[in-house]
């Protein structure tokens, strides 16, 4: 049974207010409503409703005022507040969020899902999909059916319609086919990519956003000596190792020059660590609203008995996802696979499992599996982890994403 839910709606269109209370009171939750802005903020914490409809543009206090005053209230610091707004303006949606705003819809509303906009921003789930968890090489065929054989590739959606993608290996080309088919535009995303090589970034220029005008991209990323994130990106676009140039992007495409560092963006605060990988690699760790997702591939994590072992690495590593509710790391290889890969750059799934377990990690996301692995394989690494999580009583779960699968936190 759904959980009813307590509206306050503050329109000085009676129209609108009478159509969202419909739809709104359709699922059985209890509306409170004003057409004038004034006065309305001690109503509301009277009221203290679990989410606000405000509209921008009102007489006296207009949405965004209002929102201000309300987010200066701490008794209604656990409330929702929707802007719903005929503005359509990317301007106007930025302003929202920066007032305390936690959605933006644009009228006129679509009855059809109105409510399940409403119920997202509320619940305000991060969305986590994995478009492509090979690693190295693609690997196509009918042994790679149920986990796909596509390169790295993970987004993150925000109900606030933030979009993050992480590398940009084969399984970026299937974000952008699910992208064009929902035909909203425009598309505003960052992508982050963790080093420069190739099954990271080769499928950039697959990405069909990047050719439509209105589209706004940043990409993000370590430079490498004297190139740059630009320069590495554009290097194999160059007309010889593939006929389109990065000039030929029709999106606004900006490019960002990462290192070890923490910074704040969208309300959220981006953790940048430096990983044991051949060349400058960067795992990132996405902080928002008491929630956390740790992207770590490619790494290395070199077992105590290893002469290579660095205790003060493994302490740092350990502090990045410390606590987080899901950690997307290389697993490449099993443990007796490992043995012949020393100094490759991966890790094996025993020191994957140590360090979720050390680390407190809510969910350990396999990733970055070696091409030669098949669903078989994997299935047995997935197996070992868990086993191995059992027999040390760990709070850690443990999950095998499969290509296009979605996962919420």
């Amino acid at each position: 049974m759904k959980k009813k839910l307590k509206f306050f709606i503050v329109d000085d269109n009676k129209d609108f207010i009478n159509l969202a209370s419909k739809l709104l009171e359709a699922e059985n939750h209890i509306i409170f409503s004003s057409d004038s802005s004034v006065n309305t903020l001690s109503e509301i914490i009277e009221q203290k409703p679990d989410c606000a409809l405000l509209d921008i543009m009102m007489p006296d206090i207009d949405g965004l005022e209002l929102c201000r005053r309300l987010r200066r209230e701490p008794s209604l610091d656990e409330m929702k507040i929707i802007i719903v707004s005929g503005k359509t303006y990317e301007f106007d949606r930025s302003s929202a969020f920066e007032f305390g705003a936690d959605g933006y819809i644009t009228k006129p509303v679509d009855k059809k899902i109105f409510s399940k906009q409403i119920l997202q921003f509320i619940k305000d789930h991060i969305h986590i999909t994995f478009w492509g968890v090979r690693g190295t090489l693609p690997a196509p065929g009918g042994e790679n059916i149920r986990y796909g054989g596509n390169t790295s590739c993970v987004s993150l959606e925000f109900a606030d319609g933030n979009l993050m993608i992480f590398d940009a290996g084969t399984g970026i080309k299937a974000l952008s086919d699910h992208l064009m088919a929902e035909k909203t535009l425009p598309i505003e995303a960052k992508i982050f990519i963790s080093h420069p090589h190739w099954d990271h970034i080769n499928a950039i220029p697959f990405f069909a956003p990047l050719y439509i005008s209105g589209n706004e991209f940043e990409i993000c990323g370590p430079s490498y000596g004297e190139y740059t994130i630009r320069e590495l990106i554009s290097a194999q676009m160059d007309g010889v190792f593939f006929p389109i140039k990065i000039k030929d992007f029709r999106a606004t495409v900006n490019f960002s020059n990462l290192k070890e560092e923490t910074f704040n963006m969208n309300r959220m605060e981006i953790r940048i660590m430096l990983l044991n990988h051949p060349g400058n690699c960067l795992g990132y760790r996405v902080q928002y609203r008491g929630r956390s997702v740790s992207y770590v591939t490619d790494n290395e994590i070199y077992p105590k008995s290893s002469r290579f072992y660095n205790e003060d690495y493994m302490n740092k590593l350990m502090d990045f996802v410390k606590d987080t509710d899901a950690l997307i790391t290389d697993c490449t290889y099993s443990d007796e696979d490992y043995k012949s890969k020393i100094n490759w750059g991966h890790s094996s799934i025993g020191q994957v499992v140590d360090l979720s377990d050390r680390a407190g990690v809510k969910t350990l996301y396999l990733f970055h599996h070696e091409p030669n692995q098949t669903d078989s394989d994997i299935d047995a690494k997935l197996e070992t982890a868990q086993v191995m999580l059992e027999q040390r009583k760990s709070r850690t779960s443990c999950i095998a994403p499969k290509e296009k699968q979605l996962f919420k936190i």
